[in-house]
């Protein structure tokens, strides 16, 4: 689990083919901040914009780190396949502080930036999410792009899916990979978890919604 708030900013340096085909996924080298992978092992989980990896191998001296990405993953996610920045978070300890909201590192979405300027001291940033996302962005609510905690100010039903409108103070644009976001471009989205089992519950059929359930042992 992660919280969405982002504590490093690291660079895919590398990307290796897994095999021959489409069908074989990739293994990416990550370079990231001095003293990043100090309290990183192997096996731990770490979100790269907003997916969530494992760590395959360490090399403290070259502050690097490499994970291995399969072809469903990279299928379903953008910003994965080539060298550039990378917002990072490791994840969530039991008695670290909740910054963001709760977010599970599974990208359920690609959005597509339609809008990104400065508006005083601020930034405004305008993503076009799938259609199929749309009945989980709410106002005030909140979405993870590129693995960043945010709140949603507005969210518009257009054609061919939902326009959310999201304010960046100056500390996000310069603390993670967002500031380098274009109009065009594609981010990871991830919707809220509490969305995600309302609407579960929302669409249960009656027979399931009749179930009971087990008595306390």
């Amino acid at each position: 689990m992660f919280t969405g708030i982002i504590t490093g900013v690291g660079r895919i340096v590398a990307v290796h083919d897994l095999g021959s085909s489409s069908s074989f996924g990739k293994r990416l080298t990550i370079e990231t901040p001095a003293g990043y992978l100090d309290d990183v092992g192997l096996g731990d989980s770490i979100a790269l914009n907003g997916a969530c990896m494992t760590a395959t191998s360490l090399d403290l001296a070259q502050r690097r780190f490499t994970i291995d990405i399969s072809a469903e993953s990279l299928d379903k996610t953008t910003s994965l396949d080539a060298p550039g920045p990378v917002n990072l978070e490791k994840a969530l300890r039991a008695h670290d502080r909740l910054g963001g909201h709760i977010v599970s590192g599974h990208v359920d979405g690609i959005g597509s930036v339609s809008h990104f300027a400065q508006v005083g001291e601020s930034w405004l940033l305008t993503i076009l999410a799938p259609l199929s996302l749309a009945k989980y962005l709410a106002y005030k609510g909140s979405i993870t792009v590129n693995g960043v905690s945010l709140t949603v100010n507005k969210a518009i039903d257009v054609d061919g899916g939902c326009e959310v409108h999201i304010n960046l103070i100056p500390h996000t644009v310069e603390n993670t990979a967002l500031g380098a976001l274009r109009e065009g471009g594609q981010v990871n989205l991830e919707i809220d978890l509490i969305a995600r089992y309302v609407e579960r519950m929302l669409q249960a059929s009656p027979a399931t919604a009749a179930l009971k359930p087990l008595p306390p042992v």
